[in-house]
């Protein structure tokens, strides 16, 4: 019974530290949104045509921010070195960016889900599952639930 009961503590705790995470990975995901959106919106208040500038430049920035966030208080370091993990924070970010771009055409054009609305579906998509690449990937954590 004590190794029973141990093994469901054990549990519990690498879902609590798995929903914490979870958590705090979504407050930096906020907060990269105000930057990138920040950052956007500066450029096209100086000059509307750089508005593509603007949302590179805020994208670039805000992938750094987030790095820089998960790396220091929501996941442990794997060891790797920066700079590698600095590319796979691109590369996943990158590939939820392009897997929410295929989503959100596909929502509104050939669904007909609102332009409004697909944003939000969206992100029930591509945020567990950039939370997942960073994790188990970027930052290589396993998933203890034993």
């Amino acid at each position: 019974m004590k190794l029973l009961s141990e093994f469901k503590s054990k549990c519990r705790s690498g879902v609590l530290k798995t929903a914490v995470q979870f958590i705090k990975f979504g407050i930096v995901g906020a907060s990269n949104t105000l930057i990138s959106l920040g950052i956007y919106y500066l450029f096209v208040w100086f000059d509307s045509s750089l508005f593509i500038w603007g949302y590179t430049i805020g994208f670039i920035v805000s992938v750094f921010n987030a790095y820089y966030w998960n790396r220091r208080h929501v996941f442990s370091d794997s060891g790797e070195g920066h700079f590698k993990q600095i590319v796979k924070t691109f590369i996943s970010y990158g590939a939820t960016f392009l897997l929410g771009l295929v989503l959100l055409y596909v929502m509104v054009e050939r669904f007909s889900i609102s332009k409004n609305v697909a944003p939000v579906l969206n992100l029930l998509v591509t945020i567990p599952l950039n939370f997942l690449m960073i994790k188990l990937w970027t930052f290589k954590e396993k998933i203890n639930h034993k």
